[in-house]
Formats: C-alpha cells, sequence, structure tokens
C-alpha cells in the first residue's frame, strides 16, 4: 500500500515540499562564485532561489545556472540593499529568506524559520541561529539607531525570543510585510540596511523574533574577497551609510561621531600591522569626508 490513508496526515516528504514551496532564499552576489556554490548546494532542492548578480566580472551566472537558480542581473553594482530588492521583485512565495552568499543553511533552516512564523503569526521577520566560524553565535542585540534603552542582553537566547534588530546576513521575512515597508532604503549602499529595515518592520508590521532551532553557518567578509581593497570599499561605505542612518532615526552628531571614530581607528598603533585594517579605516574617514555634503546618500545618478 502506497501513500496515507484517506483523510490521514500527509509524509514528512510532502510536508516538507509544502514548507520549502513557501519561501524563495534570495542571495546577492558581487563576485563571489568561490563561495557561492557551497551556499547554493546547502539548500533543500524544492526551495526556490534567486541569485542577483551585482555588477559581477566573475562565474556568478554559471554557478546560479549549474544550480537551478534563476538570475536576476542589474549590470553594474547597485549596492546590497538594492540587490535584495530586485530579487524579492520576482519572488511570489509567501516568505522571503535575504542569506549572504558566504553562509550555508544546517538541515531543518527553512523549515524550523516556517514553523515559527506559523506558531508567532504577527511577527514579521526572523533570524535563524548564524554560526561562526569559531562556534560563536552572531546575535545582534544592539544597533546604533536604536537608543540603549531598547538593546537587550548580548547573550544570544535559547528559546524563540523578541529582538531590537535582525542581522541581514540571513534574514527571513514575510514579502507581504517587506512590501509594506518597501523594502530596503535604495538610499544605504552598504551597511546598517539591515538595522534600517528592522526597525522600520518592527515599526510597522510587527516583532522581530530570534530563532535558535534554525541555523546558518556563515564566514562573514568572504562573499567579495578580503583585499585591502575590498576593505577600503567596504569601509568608505560604512561610514556613509552610518552618517545617513543616523540622521534618519534622528541620532545627535552623526557627521561629526562618525569622522571622529573612524579618524581614531586609523590611529590606533595595531592598525600599522594589518593593511587590511588601515585600509579600511582609511575608507572610513574618506567616506565621512564625502557624506559631509550629500549625508551620505547613495544614488546612482
Amino acid at each position: 500500500m502506497t501513500g496515507p490513508a484517506p483523510g490521514g496526515p500527509a509524509p514528512a516528504a510532502e510536508l516538507d515540499l509544502r514548507v520549502q514551496a513557501r519561501v524563495t532564499l534570495v542571495t546577492v552576489s558581487y563576485n563571489s562564485a568561490l563561495v557561492l556554490p557551497k551556499m547554493l548546494a546547502s539548500l533543500p532542492p524544492e526551495l526556490a532561489r534567486i541569485v542577483v548578480d551585482n555588477g559581477c566580472s566573475d562565474a556568478t551566472p554559471a554557478v546560479a545556472a549549474t544550480h537551478g537558480a534563476r538570475l536576476v542581473t542589474l549590470g553594474r553594482n547597485q549596492g546590497f540593499g538594492r540587490g535584495c530588492n530586485a530579487g524579492a521583485a520576482v519572488a511570489e512565495t509567501e516568505f522571503l529568506f535575504f542569506v549572504n552568499p558566504d553562509a550555508v543553511l544546517l538541515p531543518g533552516c527553512t523549515a524550523a524559520l516556517v514553523a515559527a512564523a506559523d506558531a508567532h503569526p504577527h511577527a514579521a521577520a526572523f533570524n535563524p541561529r548564524i554560526v561562526k566560524p569559531s562556534g560563536r553565535v552572531e546575535f545582534k542585540h544592539r544597533s546604533p539607531l536604536l537608543w540603549r534603552g531598547a538593546w537587550i542582553g548580548r547573550k544570544a537566547p535559547q528559546a524563540i525570543t523578541p529582538v531590537p534588530v535582525l542581522a541581514g546576513g540571513a534574514l527571513f521575512v514575510r514579502r507581504r510585510c517587506f512590501e509594506q515597508v518597501g523594502g530596503f532604503d535604495p538610499a544605504i549602499f552598504l551597511f546598517h540596511e539591515d538595522d534600517d529595515l528592522s526597525i522600520r518592520l518592527k515599526r510597522d508590521c510587527g516583532p522581530l523574533l530570534f530563532v535558535p532551532g534554525a541555523g546558518v553557518r556563515h564566514r562573514g567578509g568572504h562573499s567579495s574577497g578580503r583585499s585591502p581593497a575590498v576593505a577600503h570599499f567596504k569601509g568608505f561605505h560604512m561610514a556613509r551609510s552610518r552618517i545617513y542612518t543616523l540622521g534618519k532615526f534622528g541620532r545627535s552628531w552623526p557627521w561629526l561621531r562618525t569622522l571622529g571614530d573612524a579618524a581614531f581607528q586609523l590611529a590606533l598603533p595595531h592598525n600599522f600591522l594589518s593593511a587590511r585594517r588601515r585600509a579600511k579605516h582609511w575608507g572610513q574617514v574618506r567616506g565621512a569626508l564625502s557624506a559631509y555634503r550629500d549625508g551620505g546618500v547613495f544614488s546612482d545618478v
């Protein structure tokens, strides 16, 4: 006899198919072809996946095709948030799962996130347990965009728990909520876009939850390489985004705070031992100076 009895429970495989059919994974690649295959190979076979080619000059299109991903091509680097928005725009499922290309989903991750969403229908978005190579759990308990009173303890919870903001490395969100708040802010090129989105989701849609039963392994900082040039590029946009988002949420002295912190970090003696650290902090100084006139707003004009 095959299949369930009439009116009986569906087989586990069928239930899993139903779960995966409710989720689309979106990942943004900026020359991430070296790490992308491992991430895509970690996905359940039935899970819809979209790869956004954010101005790549590597083998990202071929990797996407090999792993059955839909490719969205932007032509040039439009930043992380705009890349995510472009991928989300062609998704049709109930949930969106934004995952960095240098991450790997652990078994049962999407099923646990869907189960949490079903158990907490008023919640807008969720973070899985994001595990660093050291074994430490990456847990976002605070944000420079929030007052200290909104921060929580730094220890990762052992049960599903409300949190003030979510980490963008693996962010699971109801598509209707994502669309309701307008997605990621296109004025942010890179960095702090997850804090910004989290605050708007929590304000307009519902709570943000940490789901320790869902797991993702994340190397961090490997999506686009680790050269001094990449570090400078990221530092430059980190400072610009910090100035823009601090101002957006009414924090005091965003430009002076960002420039002062960048200059202080650049002057620390240990930076002389690392070309990447020097490049990063010099990029932050340059980014802060560049934001003096335009407030750090990203424009593709």
